[in-house]
């Protein structure tokens, strides 16, 4: 069975001084586009792209001030949209934060990328508890993130609930054209088959949508929604709405268990994990070098490895035995890192048989092995 291999792309690497040893042009297309071409000729499902309502920073709630480090990024569902026409077979995932956007909004984003991709359109569901962030909005009061904030927090459970509803409501809009609605009938002058555009009249706590869409319905049908997820809450979370998680194990243990747990939630759902990962014979050489740069040694949600691409293989073949089905990568530094993982880690894990040689799908629903639904609406003949 194909492991699954992705990884999430942010500035100049999830190291905070990265930067410092990358290319200057952080900030340009022609980057990003030469980014994907190398994790797609590595033939990986898909990448991830980060976003947020803030700029990056290293306080809980807030600016920091810091100069140092890298700051701003593009629109992540513009900027998949913009590398679609350069891919072909790649996924593509952009972050969107449905806490203070309309799910309407994201939902016709996502689909016109899926369109736009010919089906490889993906995107990472994200809430958004920081004040700082709501401010830029002024449409919701939202109180100062506490430091140790975590799912038994009131504020935190109702912005999940929030989410919840929204990916709902996403689902239901790319349901609301059946796939045939468009008929371009020109004999008749029928566009559209009016039957088979749908209202989806979802009314809930946080949102009241009519519908339909105004985006016919995506080639996928339903483009792939995942979620990073750390504890009990965002699994449910996950399990409700979503068709990969992400999830943070830091040994062989402790991914068994969480695979126990999210398995227990959902049986559907395709459960990756995290990992921050510099890799090379100098890997330890480098990421000290980095952390000497930055003032401090990196810290991360995720595990943090720095070795070979062959005792990276080892670990991911071991967390794999726990149950994990695929991985995404957070590269510590760009491009090289995403280099060794496209080139090198790919080839290792070819070797063990557990990484394709091609691309077997045009999708990205068909890479992950997820089936194509029905719209919800269609009748059933």
């Amino acid at each position: 069975m194909t492991l699954h291999l992705a990884v999430a792309l942010d500035g100049a690497g999830w190291h905070p001084a990265a930067w410092r040893e990358a290319p200057p042009d952080l900030f340009s297309v022609r980057r990003w586009a030469g980014l994907v071409a190398e994790a797609e000729r590595g033939l990986l499902d898909f990448v991830t792209i980060e976003d947020a309502l803030g700029l990056q920073s290293t306080l809980p709630d807030g600016d920091d001030d810091r100069a140092d480090q890298v700051r701003g990024r593009f629109d992540a569902v513009l900027l998949a949209a913009r590398l679609a026409p350069v891919t072909s077979r790649i996924g593509l995932v952009p972050t969107a934060t449905v806490t203070h956007t309309e799910p309407f909004h994201v939902a016709i984003g996502i689909a016109t990328l899926d369109h736009v991709s010919g089906g490889r359109a993906g995107w990472r569901a994200q809430i958004s508890p920081r004040a700082s962030e709501a401010r830029h909005f002024g449409r919701k009061e939202v109180p100062p993130l506490k430091p140790l904030a975590h799912e038994a927090d009131p504020q935190v459970r109702e912005l999940f609930a929030e989410a919840t509803d929204a990916v709902e409501v996403a689902r239901r809009l790319w349901d609301s054209w059946e796939d045939d609605a468009e008929i371009r009938d020109v004999a008749t002058g029928r566009f559209i088959d009016r039957d088979k555009l749908h209202y989806i009249d979802f009314a809930g706590r946080y949102f009241s949508v009519k519908g339909p869409s105004i985006t016919p319905r995506p080639p996928q049908g339903q483009p792939v929604v995942t979620a990073l997820a750390h504890a009990r809450l965002p699994y449910e979370f996950a399990a409700a709405g979503a068709d990969v998680v992400y999830v943070t194990p830091h040994s062989a243990d402790h991914a068994r268990a969480i695979v126990e747990e999210v398995g227990g939630l959902s049986g559907e759902l395709k459960i990756f994990a995290d990992l921050v990962v510099f890799l090379g014979e100098d890997a330890v050489r480098r990421k000290a070098r980095l952390d000497e740069r930055d003032g401090a040694e990196l810290v991360s949600d995720a595990a943090i490895f720095a070795g070979t691409v062959t005792e990276l293989a080892g670990l991911l073949l071991e967390w794999r035995r726990a149950g994990i089905q695929g991985f995404r990568l957070r590269p510590g530094a760009l491009p090289y890192d995403l280099e060794q993982i496209a080139r090198g880690l790919t080839a290792e894990l070819r070797g063990h048989g557990v990484f394709r040689h091609a691309y077997e799908a045009a999708t990205l629903r068909g890479l992950l092995g997820l089936p194509r639904p029905l719209s919800r609406y269609a009748e059933v003949t």
